[in-house]
């Protein structure tokens, strides 16, 4: 995958990201030497949102054939996440 630098989009801008995703779908750019994002084109981006929906279908219809699923009423589901909620342990920032 091209990457881009930082000081790239600083000189270039919107052009350099241009050139790099004319041949590929996908560029990196590094910010001092560190690789920090990537940059796509939209039309890869809504298609790699799609895939993730579809992997999430997927799963949902697996749970559903392997019988891994929960009936309940909106009421008992909302106690259950508040009990959830008061058992589980707060998270510390690092």
């Amino acid at each position: 995958m091209q990457q881009i630098t930082a000081n790239d989009l600083k000189t270039k801008g919107i052009a350099a990201i241009e050139a790099s995703l004319e041949n590929q779908p996908e560029a990196i750019i590094s910010v001092r030497g560190k690789d920090s994002f990537v940059v796509m084109d939209l039309a890869h981006y809504h298609y790699l949102r799609e895939c993730e929906l579809e992997a999430a279908l997927a799963e949902t219809r697996a749970n559903l054939a392997a019988g891994d699923f929960l009936m309940e009423s909106p009421e008992a589901h909302l106690e259950r996440l508040e009990q959830i909620e008061l058992t589980e342990k707060p998270k510390l920032r690092p």
